[in-house]
């Protein structure tokens, strides 16, 4: 079975407790040790590849002198770090860790140069892209990798819906995915959400030439004040993560700069109405 990698809350629970470990002033070595275990083992969970018993969380937290009260928030941290989130029913579509911190991030922020981003995806959208990427699914495969895609979409809905702020390239738009009327659909369902109050879309058109987002799209992922941004790009050879603090805020710098010579979110929105109706027409 695929793991979907370590939480927001488990590289929280890791990170705090490799940083009461350097507050004793405590090697690796010397924790490991006087706790029975390996160093592989205590660096797998500092750097959240494995997660702790409560019974771990405890003795190591009795052995940094850790205040009563915090040490009960650890282990709190750690039974919530542990709970099945609703993408682990798909464990055999999600193969990486962006999802699970995707549905934990406040804020994500998106550039697309060639495809609409999958969670402003519909089934037929989605359904051509997959058939076309991975051409040797069984029909009803194929339906479970559309199935955990819409699934992702849920996320934007309720009190609890993070923050979206999409740029799209006017490619992205243009390029006919699917059936005649497929792509007029998808357009239609992407203006279905574009006054939705935590929903910001805008496209870069075609005129403006070279831009700073040329060299691919990415992702940004925001969550509470004490957890850094992650950035994410996936491509064939594999995902990859970006967590270097000089390293994210290139990637802000770069979202920004895009953000600045994309339409206005009104003119985008009205954008899309025009390229509708050239699809419609086809």
């Amino acid at each position: 079975m695929a793991s979907t990698g370590p939480t927001v809350r488990h590289r929280r629970l890791g990170r705090e407790l490799r940083r009461l470990r350097e507050k004793a002033s405590l090697t690796l070595e010397e924790v490991a040790t006087r706790l029975g275990w390996s160093t592989a083992k205590l660096s797998r969970i500092e750097n959240a590849r494995t997660m702790p018993s409560g019974t771990d969380i405890a003795n190591a937290c009795d052995l940094y002198g850790v205040d009563p009260s915090v040490k009960a928030g650890l282990i709190q941290l750690g039974r919530d770090a542990g709970r099945r989130g609703w993408w682990t029913a798909y464990s055999d579509v999600f193969a990486g860790a962006y999802v699970g911190l995707e549905a934990e991030a406040t804020v994500i922020r998106t550039w697309e140069p060639l495809l609409v981003p999958g969670l402003l995806q519909n089934e037929d959208y989605a359904r051509e892209l997959i058939r076309t990427a991975r051409p040797k699914l069984a029909a009803a495969e194929l339906e479970r990798f559309v199935a955990a895609r819409m699934a992702r979409k849920i996320s934007l809905l309720g009190s609890q819906a993070p923050t979206l702020h999409v740029l799209m390239d006017e490619s992205a738009l243009r390029r006919p995915v699917g059936a005649p009327g497929a792509m007029a659909r998808q357009l239609e369902d992407i203006l279905q959400v574009v006054d939705w109050p935590n929903v910001t879309i805008q496209v870069l058109p075609l005129r403006v030439g070279a831009h700073c987002g040329l060299e691919g799209a990415f992702s940004l992922l925001s969550f509470d004040a004490e957890d850094p941004d992650v950035g994410y790009t996936g491509c064939p050879g594999g995902d990859v993560y970006v967590e270097a603090t000089d390293q994210v805020r290139n990637l802000k710098l770069t979202f920004e700069r895009l953000a600045r010579v994309c339409l206005s979110p009104e003119e985008s929105a009205a954008f899309i109405v025009a390229v509708r109706s050239d699809h419609a027409t086809l």
